[in-house]
């Protein structure tokens, strides 16, 4: 017998990945009934699972009528943007040669100087299996992207990310990454569906950023970044001040 815990997890996955896929498309409204007849399910582990979304940002409560796929303007998407490369610049402060200079020169700070730091605690759990294991949810993400494959792109690059910023043995730095990049793809999706092809469109660094956080190279490590930002607000006709830009890749 599969337990209530569980399945609130299941269906709150399923209407999770419903939505970044754009089958359960923003705006649209529906009933906890209408979810637990979809599924089979009872009501109980349904409405568990919808509140659950929309403590994610990813669903709107509507009073007295259900729910409703939480729309991202193109506002909450540059703003979504710029806190996740806010919080990946203060990480990556930490690695060698990544951190600021010190007064009076010397460059940054060594490894080992202060082993409490977020960054040092991921170079601790930088062991082979580890680097393994994130690259094959980068290569799996980078064949996807390549093909113009979105559907298993989000999937994989999700985990990849998740799995990455894992390391930093921060649960909570963690989480409101993984937050930021399912909301950042609930956008995102709406803007790619209407191309003609994503092929050669989407973002295929992600081997590229595991080479340089392994061998801690700090100006391959910003390049890499640097691309990802740029994709990102490229997708949505920005720059990094939020006016329009002239480019539209993914």
């Amino acid at each position: 017998m599969i337990k209530r815990s569980t399945l609130r997890s299941q269906v709150a996955t399923a209407l999770r990945d419903e939505i970044l896929a754009g089958r359960l498309a923003t705006g649209r409204d529906f009933t906890v009934k209408e979810i637990a007849e979809q599924y089979g399910v009872s009501a109980t582990p349904v409405r568990e699972a919808l509140v659950d979304l929309a403590a994610q940002g990813l669903l709107d409560v509507e009073q007295h009528r259900g729910f409703r796929v939480h729309e991202f303007t193109q506002a909450d998407y540059l703003a979504m943007c710029e806190a996740r490369q806010l919080v990946v610049d203060g990480v990556f402060h930490g690695i060698p040669g990544l951190g600021p200079a010190t007064p009076g020169g010397g460059g940054a700070r060594p490894l080992g100087t202060a082993p409490g730091t977020t960054a040092e605690r991921a170079f601790q759990r930088l062991r082979p299996e580890v680097v393994t294991s994130v690259r094959r949810r980068a290569d799996a993400a980078e064949r996807a992207a390549r093909s113009g494959d979105l559907d298993v792109l989000i999937a994989y690059d999700l985990r990849f990310w998740r799995e990455l910023s894992g390391l930093l043995g921060n649960a909570y730095v963690c989480d409101f990454l993984d937050r930021l990049r399912v909301q950042c793809w609930v956008y995102a999706v709406s803007v790619l569906r209407t191309l003609p092809t994503l092929r050669g469109r989407l973002w295929a660094g992600h081997n590229a950023l595991v080479d340089a956080v392994v061998s801690a190279d700090a100006p391959t490590a910003r390049d890499v970044m640097a691309s990802y930002h740029a994709h990102a607000l490229g997708l949505a006709g920005l720059t990094g001040d939020g006016r329009g830009a002239s480019g539209g890749d993914a």
